[in-house]
């Protein structure tokens, strides 16, 4: 298998595909606001024509040909695959059985590449389907340690409230708390219970405080939202206790 360049237009659709049901109109308008922002994240694969053909024959990958085509690209990477005597079916199905939603770290990264590209929060939430809540929780970890991002990108994560912990400390605190607990060849799983219980401090929750907002003002108490809370719930919360 390897990676090249081709015009999606002269793609061929591969009539022996396991997704035969059609996407939504919306479902599609998502897909083409996606790759006209941040383009073909994962290639296509595509294969020879069996039976003496010169063309390619697509495999996986129909509906971001469809939109790349919308989208008026001209070329596209995509991944080509030895031809198969069952025209991709198996593959296809392999690939719609195994196919799992992105990690939250993937899903954080994905975010910011559109935020720097200039959307809004509430349209990545429409265009990920995603509550704006929880775009905001996402982006939270823009507050946690390279480190720790890079191992938990690799599937091994703390829970919520660890990670609202983890991401509500400095980066120097993280990064000390981190030398003692990072994984090592002997144990590559991190017990999160640990450093989230390093990181941990007291909080005063507003909802709870015997004062009002002006007063807390006037001292210069700063409440911060937390985000993993129910969104019907008043979860502010200050540290400086």
């Amino acid at each position: 298998m390897h990676l090249m360049k081709v015009d999606p237009r002269a793609l061929k659709e591969n009539p022996d595909r396991m997704r035969l049901a059609k996407s939504t109109p919306q479902a599609d308008a998502l897909l083409l606001a996606t790759i006209k922002a941040v383009g073909i994240v994962q290639p296509p694969v595509i294969a020879p024509e069996s039976g003496g053909g010169n063309g390619y024959i697509i495999n996986a990958g129909h509906r971001r040909v469809r939109q790349a085509i919308a989208a008026g690209l001209e070329e596209i990477d995509v991944l080509v695959d030895a031809a198969a005597n069952d025209n991709g079916a198996m593959r296809s199905m392999v690939e719609n059985i195994a196919r799992e939603a992105l990690n939250p770290v993937d899903q954080w990264r994905a975010i910011e590449r559109l935020v720097a590209l200039g959307w809004t929060e509430e349209a990545i939430g429409v265009a990920l389907a995603l509550p704006v809540r929880q775009i905001k929780k996402l982006r939270l970890l823009a507050n946690v340690l390279p480190a720790m991002l890079d191992h938990m990108a690799k599937g091994d994560m703390p829970n919520e409230k660890q990670l609202r912990t983890i991401a509500a400390a400095s980066l120097e605190e993280q990064r000390e708390v981190w030398k003692k607990h990072k994984p090592s060849k002997a144990d590559p799983q991190v017990a999160w219970y640990n450093v989230a219980n390093g990181l941990e401090k007291t909080r005063m929750y507003a909802k709870g405080a015997s004062f009002d907002d002006e007063l807390a003002k006037a001292y210069g108490i700063a409440w911060v939202e937390d985000l993993f809370a129910s969104a019907d719930e008043d979860s502010r919360y200050t540290t400086d206790v």
